[in-house]
């Protein structure tokens, strides 16, 4: 069904905030309500919207200003004294459901390339997931949400570096010096604009502010370096999110309230197109073969099983509650397992059941985050303005 751009803009806007709402009344996380109004609108219940470039484009912004006002939030010095075991989390949490997808699909008598696909589409976590729920409760300052952004982070750059690989092992011509190149400009990217960033934005932001004589001039500043930093991202190998974050994380010292209220309805408006597009994408004809269910239940069993024993074995040393609530932060899957299953399918290693099922654990994952992280949690969430 065609609609016109507003109409279309009301339908997914309005009716994710509805839905939001409603969840929120009866005590469930309004982020898994506005996943579910992209289910229901969809092309799978009412047919009202379809994905397409448009919804994808809001979506895309809308996970970029996610990211820039997490980083707005967090405090450099908090994600670098988590930094070694934040690596050794996404590095866990890696491994884990890599092998696991990988055996599963091999025992379901799945091709070795379509294992090795479904493995590193279970690898990365979505961190607009996790860091939006994280947001919404006020816990981003909580030590287990610091773990969590910064081995979410950490998380994309390795799973775009497994995606690298599997593709390349796919099409039979494996060169490792290519990849050791781009592991190498990606991690670079992260760690010196991480690091150095911050310093130099707090010594240019005040400088360009009293040179701009236009209105806003701090946002508008804020604006080119978020997308500045989203355009290196991408050439630099790794997700644009990962260079709103840092954008965020850069001026999270100097930026002002009115930089932050802006920006914050600004994510207000485009969030929940990213939200309710992952709903978009979801295909209920999934249920139609008994044999496709079963195998979407213990992938999804799995993918959720491995983030929590991988991450959280990661972090026994800092106790049980903070493993169980980096574990289950991390169970989200998103970007990374999309371009995954899209470049699997394209190049014929994936059949369309697999993609489905992908997709299948994209969406389940992303609805049974928030109520999982909510009950781990605890009276944290409770006590959150």
């Amino acid at each position: 069904m065609q609609f016109s751009l507003p109409l279309t803009m009301l339908i997914v806007f309005g009716s994710a905030k509805v839905i939001s709402d409603l969840l929120e009344r009866v005590g469930l996380p309004g982020i898994a309500g506005e996943i579910l109004a992209g289910i229901l609108i969809g092309p799978s219940v009412m047919n009202w919207v379809a994905p397409n470039e448009t919804i994808r484009a809001l979506s895309d912004l809308g996970v970029l200003f996610l990211l820039f006002s997490i980083g707005l939030d967090v405090q450099l010095a908090d994600l670098l004294r988590v930094g070694l075991l934040s690596t050794l989390v996404a590095t866990l949490g890696e491994a884990v459901p890599f092998l696991a997808g990988w055996g599963i699909l091999l025992a379901w008598g799945g091709t070795a390339h379509a294992a090795l696909f479904l493995g590193a589409a279970l690898v990365a976590t979505s961190v607009g997931i996790s860091a939006s729920v994280l947001k919404r409760w006020d816990l981003l300052r909580h030590p287990a949400s610091q773990i969590i952004l910064a081995a979410a982070v950490i998380d994309d750059v390795l799973g775009l570096i497994v995606l690298a690989v599997v593709s390349s092992v796919a099409r039979g011509r494996f060169n490792l010096a290519e990849i050791v190149v781009t592991a190498g400009l990606a991690t670079t990217f992260v760690v010196v604009t991480a690091i150095w960033g911050t310093r130099v934005v707090s010594r240019l932001f005040p400088h360009f502010h009293s040179r701009i004589r236009a209105d806003e001039a701090q946002f508008q500043v804020a604006m080119v370096l978020l997308f500045s930093l989203a355009v290196l991202a991408f050439y630099a190998g790794v997700a644009a999110i990962v260079g709103a974050f840092l954008a965020g994380l850069a001026l999270a010292d100097s930026a002002d309230s009115r930089v932050r209220n802006l920006t914050r309805g600004v994510t207000e408006l485009l969030v929940p197109f990213f939200l309710a597009g992952i709903g978009l994408n979801f295909d209920v004809g999934i249920f139609r073969s008994r044999s496709t269910v079963l195998m979407a239940l213990v992938i999804l069993l799995a993918a959720i099983a491995t983030k929590v024993i991988g991450c959280g074995l990661a972090t026994l040393s800092v106790g049980w509650q903070t493993s169980l609530r980096v574990g289950l932060g991390m169970i989200p899957r998103g970007e990374v397992a999309m371009v995954a299953a899209q470049l699997g399918l394209s190049m014929l290693m994936l059949s369309a059941a697999v993609y489905s099922v992908i997709v299948f654990v994209v969406v389940a994952s992303a609805l049974l985050t928030p109520p999982l992280l909510k009950v781990a949690f605890g009276r944290a969430v409770h006590q959150a303005p």
